[in-house]
């Protein structure tokens, strides 16, 4: 069964960029292909044909990649090149973490489906993708590109951040980075304040007054108009 035109240049155009993109994080990190694809789990064969955009990765090896070379997994929808960061590794089963991924994320994509109230055939129908495969996806049984992925999710009307690793280790690294990425596109004086121990207590004034309702938010300056009058 072949893919509807229009999804098929999709995942094709998607597939070479990620290569790209692939192969920038690689070099930024200065790792080779090989001790990179060993370090996610994969042959140098099958990296080479991912950075070549030969073929495509599943969102579980990009996730392992991402965590690999130290980098934003939001690198993969950009279009900007990386610096020279050095990269940080620690002693994670990477390969172990993919599989149980590749599990969680068949097992999500069967409830996005059900959600949708749309069967195996209606979904293979929509995305040309033959039924026996969509099934070993939410098996589990076998990675699902990326692109196609991505073109699956937009059939089912779902995000991919709605994919992303939550909870375990690489999630929780994830999850670091985005906090930091916010906190470094905070203007240079705002990071200066929040980083002085010294505005401590400010800080936890303003996180407790942003749990307030509106109402006692305006009794609070009430009564701070009080006391100054």
């Amino acid at each position: 069964m072949d893919i509807p035109m229009s999804v098929q240049a999709q995942i094709a155009i998607r597939t070479r960029k990620l290569g790209v993109l692939i192969r920038d994080a690689r070099l930024a990190a200065r790792r080779s292909v090989t001790e990179t694809a060993k370090a996610i789990g994969i042959t140098a064969p099958l990296l080479r044909a991912y950075e070549e955009g030969q073929k495509a990765p599943s969102l579980p090896e990009i996730e392992v990649l991402a965590y690999y070379l130290n980098l934003p997994i939001q690198h993969f929808w950009s279009n900007q090149a990386l610096s020279d960061d050095a990269p940080r590794t620690e002693p994670l089963d990477l390969p172990r973490l993919a599989a149980l991924r590749h599990r969680i994320i068949g097992t999500l994509l069967r409830q996005k489906r059900m959600q949708a109230n749309l069967s195996l055939k209606g979904l293979s129908a929509e995305t040309g993708l033959p039924v026996s495969r969509l099934t070993a996806y939410e098996l589990g049984e076998r990675p699902i590109p990326l692109p196609e992925l991505e073109a699956i999710l937009s059939v089912l009307g779902g995000r991919i951040e709605a994919f992303f690793d939550q909870k375990g280790t690489i999630g929780q690294w994830m999850n670091e980075q985005e906090t930091i990425n916010a906190f470094m596109k905070l203007p240079p004086e705002m990071r200066a304040f929040v980083c002085m121990p010294v505005n401590q207590p400010y800080l936890e004034l303003a996180r407790k007054l942003s749990q307030l309702s509106t109402e006692k938010l305006r009794a609070v300056a009430e009564g701070l108009l009080d006391i100054t009058l």
